[in-house]
């Protein structure tokens, strides 16, 4: 990817690293960037590739006898209903469902009905899940998740004596980005560490010079400090809840 040249003025382009959204959606960065007049595209830097049943059948985890199942992702919630469908597992009514979030809370009603009392909501951390879980200590957990998945929620987690198994569903890598190679941006947003190793995988000698980095999530944070790089935009913070939040500051002053 090409170095972004100086702005002295005002952020004129941000890369988000997500996929790009759906018609209709009106994603709050596409509105900050109406707002502002700053282009905004998507382009993923990571792509998911599903476990088959075949491979997910090596684990020996019975999909059925879990009364209790943890999202942390929409990829989580699809890859869990979809190797059930493909293992011919049903998925029982009475499963109760914690969720990282509201958001990929609501998502669950593309594969089955929402019960108040069987669904529980996160807010953007699985931490804030572990009091609610608590509640049902007696009870075994399943994990679907990715083969990135940090371990410090398992952790902390199992020593707090919850019985929980990770099942790995899917695989993230990292995706083909040359087309970008001549294209500047003021601003590259990430969201995972996943992001920043395939800017490196894709950009070896990636130099950050004025392009600012915005990175939301303590991991990614860390993951853009470790590689050397400068974080100009951080979320979650007191001060900014939301990346859009953090961004809109830096848009509403002139680079230094």
């Amino acid at each position: 990817m090409a170095e972004a040249s100086p702005q002295k003025t005002k952020i004129r382009t941000i890369l988000v690293s997500q996929p790009k959204p759906e018609p209709g959606e009106r994603p709050p960065l596409v509105e900050l960037g109406n707002r502002y007049g700053v282009k905004v595209d998507f382009r993923p830097f990571i792509e998911v590739k599903g476990i088959s049943a075949r491979e997910f059948r090596k684990a020996r985890i019975a999909l059925g006898e879990y009364p209790a199942v943890i999202f942390n992702s929409k990829n989580a919630v699809d890859h869990y209903f979809r190797l059930c469908e493909e293992m011919r597992v049903e998925v029982d009514p009475e499963t109760r469902y914690f969720c990282i979030s509201d958001n990929v809370g609501h998502y669950l009603q593309r594969y089955t009905q929402l019960r108040k009392r069987k669904i529980a909501f996160g807010k953007g951390k699985l931490e804030d899940l572990l009091p609610q879980m608590l509640k049902h200590k007696e009870i075994a957990y399943l994990m679907p998740c990715s083969d990135a998945l940090s371990e410090s929620f398992l952790v902390k987690a199992e020593e707090s004596g919850l019985n929980i198994t990770k099942a790995v569903m899917f695989q993230t890598v990292s995706s083909d980005l040359s087309d970008l190679a001549d294209i500047k941006y003021d601003v590259l947003c990430f969201f995972s560490p996943m992001g920043i190793k395939s800017l490196y995988e894709n950009f070896p000698d990636f130099v950050q010079n004025e392009t600012k980095i915005a990175a939301l999530g303590t991991q990614t944070h860390e993951a853009v400090i470790q590689r050397g790089l400068r974080l100009d935009i951080a979320a979650p913070t007191p001060e900014f809840p939301s990346l859009v939040m953090a961004i809109e500051a830096c848009l509403k002053k002139p680079f230094k």
